[in-house]
C-alpha cells in the first residue's frame, strides 16, 4: 500500500483546530524546555556521547511500539529483532508505516522525520531509500547530547536498578552538556521474592553495598545505602513498574524476617507470605522516598509477556504486554493511607494503563492531596498503550473533571529512544487545541494570556517546582 500523495500532513498548525490553539501553542508552549522525567535512555550512550549513526538502530532497537506494528503487518520477525541487516529491517518499517494510519506510530514516525531531518516525504516503500540515506547523514555526526539539545531537553530522568553504580550518570555529571541527566531508583528487582532470580539478585546487591546479607535487617540496611547513593548522585525519583496484581498486607516485622529467612533458607513461599514482604517493602522504601524528598512513581495496570514463545525467542520486553484488568483501588487506599498517617507520604505519581480506571486513579490521587504542596499528589500523563491523542485527551479530561489541571505536571516520553521527544510537541499541541475547543464552545474565558500562562506552567513550570532538581 502506498500513499499517492507523499508529502507530509505535519503542517505548523498540525492538530491546532482555531485561532486560539495556534496562539497558544505558537506563543506558550512551542518553545518551553523539556523536562523528561521519566524514560528509559541509555546513560552509557549517553556518557560515550558517539554519533547515532543509523536511523534503524535508533528507531527499531528496543522499540517494542513498532515491533507490534510490523508484527501486525505480517513482517517476519528476523525483520524486527533478528539478524536481517539494518537497511532491510528499514524497509520493512517502511513497508508497515502507511498501515499505521490512525495509529500514533503513524503521526510520531512523521514528526519525528521532520524535526530531526526535516524530511517532508512520508515514510513508505518510495521513499524508504532517499529518507535511511539522509537521515543517516545526519545521525553520522549527531551524538545523543546533541539530538537532546537539539529538542531542547534541559533534564532527563533515566530508569535504573539499585545495584547500579552510576558511572555513566557521573561521568555525564563533568560534562558540559546541556541536557541534565538524573538517575530513578526503580527497585521492581526487590519483589520478586517468589522468583528464582530473587536469590542472585541478593547477592549483587550485596556485592554492590560490600557486605553479606544474611537477615531482612541487612537486606533494609543495603536498601537504605543505595536509596542514599543516588540521592548523593542527584536522582530526585523513584518508580516501580511490576505487572500484576498488588495487595497491601497487615504485617509485623517478625513475620516478614521470618519470610525473608525462610526465602534465604531455600522454601518454597505462600502467595500470603509473598505479599506480606511486599507490603513490608512498599512501606520502607515509600517512608525512604519521603526522607530523602523523592518523587515516588507507580506504574500500574499491564499484564507482561503475554506470548511465552515470542518471549523465549526474543526475550523480555519483546513487545507481548497487554492492558490489564487488575483491581487497583484498595492498593493505592491502603498504601498511601498508612503513609499518610504518619506524615510519610512523599509526592506521587500514579499511572494507570487501563483507561476504564480513569477516574478511579484521579479521585484516588484527590484524596491525600494534604501538606500544603500545590499538586503533591499526581495522576500522570497517558502511558504507554495511551500516550495517543485519544488516550491524553481523556486522561486530560477526566484530570481537569476531579482534579486540577493546571497544577499537572505534564508529558514525558517513557521512552528507549533518543528520536522520541516531539512526543512532548504532540501533548502540548493537544493540550493547546483542547483548551481552545473550550474556548469556543463558552466553557472557559477567552483570555489568551492566563491560558498561556497554563500552558507554560503544564508544559514545564510545573514539572520545575516539583522536582526541585538541581
Amino acid at each position: 500500500m502506498t500513499l499517492i500523495k507523499s508529502k507530509t500532513f505535519i503542517t505548523d498548525n498540525f492538530l491546532l483546530n482555531s485561532d486560539v490553539a495556534v496562539e497558544l501553542y505558537h506563543n506558550y508552549a512551542k518553545d518551553m524546555p523539556i523536562i523528561d522525567y521519566h524514560n528509559h535512555l541509555s546513560p552509557k550512550l549517553i556518557a560515550e556521547n558517539q554519533p547515532v549513526k543509523n536511523i534503524t538502530e535508533a528507531w527499531l532497537n528496543g522499540d517494542h511500539y513498532k515491533w507490534r506494528g510490523m508484527r501486525a503487518n505480517g513482517v517476519d520477525e528476523n525483520f524486527i529483532t533478528g539478524s536481517a541487516s539494518l537497511k532491510h529491517r528499514f524497509d520493512k518499517w517502511a513497508e508497515t508505516v502507511p498501515y499505521t494510519l490512525r495509529n500514533p506510530l503513524f503521526h510520531w514516525t512523521q514528526l519525528e522525520l521532520k524535526r530531526y531531518f526535516d524530511i517532508d516525504d512520508i515514510l513508505q516503500p518510495n521513499t524508504a531509500d532517499v529518507i535511511y540515506e539522509k537521515a543517516n547523514a545526519i545521525l553520522e555526526h549527531k551524538t545523543p547530547a546533541q539530538l537532546l539539545e537539539d529538542m531542547n531537553v534541559e533534564v532527563v530522568c533515566t530508569t535504573d536498578d539499585p545495584t547500579d553504580d552510576l558511572q555513566h550518570h557521573k561521568a555525564i555529571a563533568k560534562t558540559g552538556f546541556f541536557t541534565k541527566v538524573y538517575p530513578t531508583f526503580r527497585a521492581d528487582e526487590l519483589f520478586f521474592i517468589g522468583h528464582d532470580k530473587f536469590m542472585p539478585y541478593i547477592n549483587k546487591l550485596g556485592v554492590a553495598v560490600n557486605f553479606e546479607i544474611k537477615t531482612y535487617s541487612d537486606f533494609l540496611k543495603a536498601i537504605d545505602a543505595r536509596i542514599l547513593y543516588f540521592n548523593e548522585n542527584g536522582c530526585r525519583l523513584s518508580d516501580f513498574g511490576v505487572g500484576e496484581a498488588l495487595v497491601i498486607e497487615d504485617f509485623t516485622q517478625e513475620e516478614v524476617s521470618a519470610i525473608f529467612n525462610k526465602k534465604l533458607e531455600g522454601n518454597k513461599l505462600s502467595t500470603l507470605e509473598i505479599n506480606k514482604y511486599r507490603s513490608s517493602l512498599f512501606i520502607h522504601l515509600a517512608k525512604q522516598y519521603h526522607k530523602f524528598d523523592w518523587v515516588q512513581q507507580y506504574h500500574l495496570g499491564p499484564i507482561r509477556n503475554n506470548n511465552s514463545r515470542l518471549v523465549e525467542q526474543v526475550g523480555l520486553d519483546a513487545g507481548c504486554d497487554s492492558i490489564g484488568d487488575f483491581p487497583m483501588a484498595e492498593f493505592m487506599s491502603k498504601l498511601f493511607n498508612i503513609l499518610n498517617s504518619t506524615d510519610q507520604l512523599a509526592k506521587t505519581i500514579t499511572y494507570n494503563l487501563n483507561p476504564s480506571q480513569n477516574e478511579v486513579f484521579a479521585t484516588m490521587m484527590g484524596n491525600f492531596q494534604t501538606g500544603g504542596i500545590p499538586g503533591k499528589m499526581q495522576w500522570g500523563s497517558g502511558w504507554w498503550f495511551l500516550d495517543q491523542k485519544d488516550g491524553m485527551e481523556k486522561q486530560l479530561n477526566a484530570l481537569s473533571n476531579m482534579g486540577l489541571l493546571s497544577r499537572f505536571v505534564g508529558m514525558l516520553t517513557d521512552s528507549r529512544s533518543f528520536l522520541s521527544f516531539p512526543r512532548h510537541e504532540y501533548f502540548r499541541r493537544i493540550l493547546c487545541n483542547l483548551l481552545a475547543e473550550d474556548v469556543k464552545k463558552g466553557l472557559v474565558p477567552n483570555d489568551t494570556e492566563f491560558l498561556g500562562r497554563m500552558v507554560q506552567d503544564i508544559c514545564y513550570n510545573n514539572a520545575k517546582n516539583y522536582f526541585n532538581f538541581n
